[in-house]
């Protein structure tokens, strides 16, 4: 085989894709060599059905190369593969020749010519010295602020109308129904969440979520409540609305009812717009309303635009070219995104929320309103992962007012994960996934709760 290519009319070397193995476990796992001159450290991620195996590919030219690995903060090498001593400790070593096919024993002394860079190994040593949480690759703040207009451009640029899918429903509910049947409905029909449709006044005037039932269950669980289970046959989900207003104290100079007015999006408006609402709003949905219609009749509800079909549209626009975008090419735990448990990653400045088993859900509904969260993570005594309790969780698991304090039980649900090590363009195509809005972040191997990170999150960090 010819180890040479034309490049522009003059041959030039072969590049050999090489796969590094670090088959013992571990948080963070990253690769430095001198094929990167010691001055980058190049992430390895886990191995499918193996979470204590990381890999990486990296391409490198015929020679003699030296590499190490740094792992949870500290400098390893494999044992078990070709090593040297020498002035920058020990080190594990690779020959390859000008075939790929063909790899000869290594050679055990390093060659004189060998292209290793003295004081760029020093500073990384330097850098990575005691400190996990400084070692992570960083890119310059112009790339960052680059990367960052590229998407809002992207997203400024396209309307909703790709969000609309070729066929499919969206479910709207009377705002005269009783709230015990719309539960029933949203249950049988495996909805988070409806738009209020208000006939008298010819317009849709809200949503009703999940956050509404755990309101509900909360106010059956209060002992000095008006409210019984029985009420609940008759009483109707604008009645629920305007004593929740009532409740919250938004009421006008004449002592009637504010409601909160609802947050809706057109289908030409354009996608950062609506992102934007999202978010700001502190809202799961935008319904998308066709109001201009020519024959003046009833306003149309054409679909509920979410952050995550809004990141479907990022992943799938820059699928192919995400390595020119710096900021996607980052792992997870090195970019100021998500909630951390605070000895392993930088907090927001809000704990981590966790509950174990032996918890009541009445607990579960109480820290999903008290601490403005969505979801729970459920552990074991050494915080690893058992499930997540979210808000979507009330209306597939729970019946209205029943066991709203029954002590938590497993469930079959599976729990949506990533590793800190997992780069920002992974961790943002899983997101996109219809359903899933958070990610739990966890250790390889043991499961142990890092943090999570959610689909606002990401957007916040990008739209920044």
């Amino acid at each position: 085989m010819d180890a040479s290519r034309e490049v522009g009319g003059v041959p030039g070397p072969v590049l050999i894709p090489m796969r590094f193995v670090w088959p013992y476990g571990g948080r963070s796992v990253f690769l430095s060599g001198s094929f990167t001159r010691w001055s980058e450290l190049v992430p390895m991620t886990p191995v499918e059905g193996c979470p204590t195996v990381f890999q990486a590919i990296y391409s490198l030219l015929p020679g003699y190369h030296q590499y190490k690995f740094f792992v949870d903060g500290e400098w390893r090498h494999d044992e078990h593969q070709p090593y040297v001593s020498g002035e920058y400790g020990v080190v594990n070593t690779i020959l390859l020749a000008t075939d790929p096919s063909f790899l000869p024993n290594p050679v055990i002394s390093p060659g004189p010519n060998m292209d290793v860079d003295t004081e760029a190994f020093q500073n990384l040593v330097r850098i990575t010295d005691g400190s996990l949480t400084e070692a992570v690759p960083r890119i310059s703040e112009a790339d960052l602020q680059g990367s960052r207009h590229r998407i809002s451009l992207f997203l400024s640029t396209r309307t909703v109308y790709e969000l609309l899918p070729e066929s499919g429903k969206v479910v709207a509910l009377d705002v005269n129904l009783p709230v015990k049947q719309a539960f029933h409905i949203l249950y049988e029909q495996g909805i988070p969440l409806a738009p209020l449709w208000d006939f008298t006044r010819g317009q849709f005037v809200g949503v009703l979520s999940a956050l509404d039932f755990i309101l509900i269950l909360r106010e059956l669980g209060n002992h000095g409540s008006n409210l019984t289970e029985e009420e609940l046959e008759t009483h109707t989900i604008s009645a629920w609305k305007e004593g929740k207003a009532y409740l919250n104290g938004q009421v006008d100079e004449h002592g009637r009812a504010l409601p909160r007015l609802l947050v809706h999006g057109g289908p030409y408006d354009n996608l950062k717009d609506v992102a934007l609402k999202i978010i700001q709003n502190e809202v799961a949905t935008v319904p998308i309303i066709n109001s201009s219609t020519e024959d003046g009749s009833f306003p149309q509800l054409l679909h509920l635009a979410s952050l995550s079909g809004i990141l479907k549209c990022i992943c799938r626009y820059f699928k192919h070219c995400s390595s020119s975008l710096p900021i996607l090419q980052l792992p997870i735990g090195a970019i100021p995104v998500g909630t951390w448990v605070p000895q392993i990653g930088e907090s927001n400045g809000r704990p981590l929320a966790m509950l174990r088993p032996s918890a009541p859900l009445s607990s579960a509904l109480n820290l999903l309103v008290e601490a403005q969260v969505s979801s729970i993570p459920i552990v074991d005594d050494n915080d690893s992962l058992l499930d997540i309790y979210c808000r979507r969780s009330v209306i597939k698991a729970l019946q209205l007012g029943q066991d709203a304090y029954a002590p938590y039980e497993p469930r079959s649900q599976r729990c949506q994960m990533c590793l800190r090590s997992d780069s920002l363009h992974k961790v943002m195509e899983r997101l996109a996934n219809p359903g899933v809005r958070r990610l739990v972040i966890v250790e390889a191997g043991s499961k142990r709760v890092e943090g999570i990170v959610s689909l606002s999150d990401i957007f916040r960090f990008l739209l920044a």
